[in-house]
């Protein structure tokens, strides 16, 4: 393996919408929020680089729409902080010479708070952010799009992910997908492909 390419989400940085409501609003009512938008779906758009302003005119009730605007004012505080132990591999492998890239699913308009939360995404050589693209995981087009990109190979490349079925689609484009479940594991995994060096 020469490469690695990160899911940002839950991997570097961690994500919680929950979080951007977090004393401000009932949980009980940020449940019905998400339940009333079936806000997965709503946000996997916004990945995909709808406008918000766009989303927003999709809801009808005005008090969803004053909590819409509330998680984008807010969006800042629904991400957690850097995920226990990833940075410091990061760092190891920027530290070793290994090239190091993203792929996430982000919203195009809020993507500039990924750095502050989890400053070892500016680490990276380079990030494709799903709203800049138009193209979301696990659709296939993106993982193409990702190792012309960045300019490396499948074959020769590790990627890493939270999400099974991003794993299993990188895997399907040739890549050598790993599930995420912790930066421990991250790195054993990464010594046994002769990526790191053991400690």
């Amino acid at each position: 393996m020469t490469a690695v390419v990160f899911d940002l989400g839950n991997v570097l940085v961690g994500w919680d919408a929950r979080a951007a409501f977090a004393g401000h609003y009932p949980e009980a009512q940020v449940s019905a929020f998400f339940e009333a938008v079936d806000f997965p779906a709503l946000n996997l758009a916004q990945d995909a680089g709808r406008p918000w302003s766009v989303a927003r005119d999709t809801i009808a009730d005005p008090a969803h729409r004053a909590m819409l605007d509330h998680y984008l004012a807010h969006f800042d505080a629904a991400l957690t902080g850097p995920v226990p132990g990833s940075a410091q591999i990061v760092t190891e492998l920027v530290d070793a010479g290994v090239p190091v890239f993203g792929l996430t699913n982000w919203s195009a308009e809020t993507y500039h708070h990924a750095v502050p939360a989890a400053p070892a995404i500016g680490l990276l050589a380079d990030v494709l952010v799903s709203g800049r693209e138009g193209l979301v995981k696990p659709d296939p087009r993106i993982f193409r799009l990702a190792a012309e990109r960045f300019g490396v190979d499948p074959a020769g490349t590790v990627f890493v992910d939270d999400s099974p079925a991003n794993v299993a689609a990188a895997s399907a484009q040739g890549f050598d997908g790993l599930l995420f479940t912790g930066a421990r594991d991250l790195r054993a995994a990464l010594v046994q492909r002769g990526v790191l060096p053991r400690r």
